[in-house]
């Protein structure tokens, strides 16, 4: 359950429409739901605005089943990362509401939609080529899925550097940066030496025999000249999605200016 939906919950208990047991029946399972090889964490979403996602490389499709049901039954958000195509379609025959996005090797279901009083802007994701597009892809779906406004914007490494230059209006409007690159890493030191928005820049295993799987990318985004530069893991746009979700966040205090209320 996220904020919105406990809102919800209690206003309909305030105005009669949802009976205290009923309210009671919904929340039963928070903050925590054991299920078989899993405890579901129910309560993330409210703690850090970011739900609980399924790591499903290393799970079986019975276990992202029985997970996946837990989710869908409290009709909130469901995200699972690293899912092959063969798994997915297992998945899918059992759960077929559930979408497969196979670029990014992700499952959805109830994807979020933006919410103004809830977000800063506008989240752009840039990727150096097209071998990188499944790690961009993967950022993409998750920073989509958590209710932002995402920009996509690939193959503009700087080996042909006009092309980043032509979406300069759009870099600058941006309220994060999520920049995905391999080989040698030098794009987001680029994109960061341009914008003054937070950038998140994230390595990729692409890249011939001294690029060593991505670790000659992640050394020169962290060695960056440009100073403000955040790094996250090889090949985890996962990750970058769910930082520059954190930044594009407006805080508490803000979200009730927005509504009318004084603080």
């Amino acid at each position: 359950m996220n904020q919105d939906s406990i809102e919800k919950l209690l206003t309909g208990v305030q105005q009669g429409d949802c009976s205290v047991e009923q309210a009671l029946h919904k929340l039963r399972h928070m903050p925590g739901q054991f299920i078989k090889d899993a405890c579901i964490d129910h309560h993330r979403n409210l703690r850090t605005g970011i739900p609980e996602v399924i790591y499903g490389e290393s799970k079986s499709s019975e276990q992202i089943i029985t997970i996946a049901e837990t989710f869908l039954q409290q009709q909130t958000l469901f995200l699972a990362t690293r899912i092959d195509p063969v798994k997915a379609r297992l998945i899918q025959k059992a759960l077929p509401e559930i979408i497969y996005h196979e670029p990014a090797r992700m499952l959805s279901c109830n994807m979020q939609k933006p919410n103004p009083a809830y977000i800063r802007g506008n989240i752009v994701i840039l990727c150096a080529g097209t071998s990188d597009i499944p790690v961009a892809e993967e950022a993409r779906i998750t920073a989509t899925a958590i209710g932002n406004p995402v920009t996509s914007h690939y193959d503009a490494g700087v080996a042909g550097l006009h092309r980043l230059f032509s979406q300069q209006e759009t870099l600058t409007s941006a309220s994060v940066i999520i920049v995905v690159a391999g080989m040698e890493g030098a794009l987001p030191s680029v994109v960061s030496g341009m914008c003054s928005c937070p950038v998140v820049a994230v390595p990729t295993s692409i890249g011939y025999g001294t690029s060593f799987g991505g670790i000659s990318a992640l050394l020169g985004m962290l060695n960056s000249c440009a100073p403000g530069l955040a790094v996250v893991n090889i090949d985890n746009g996962f990750g970058a999605a769910c930082h520059a979700s954190a930044i594009n966040r407006k805080n508490g205090s803000e979200t009730l200016q927005d509504s009318g209320s004084t603080v």
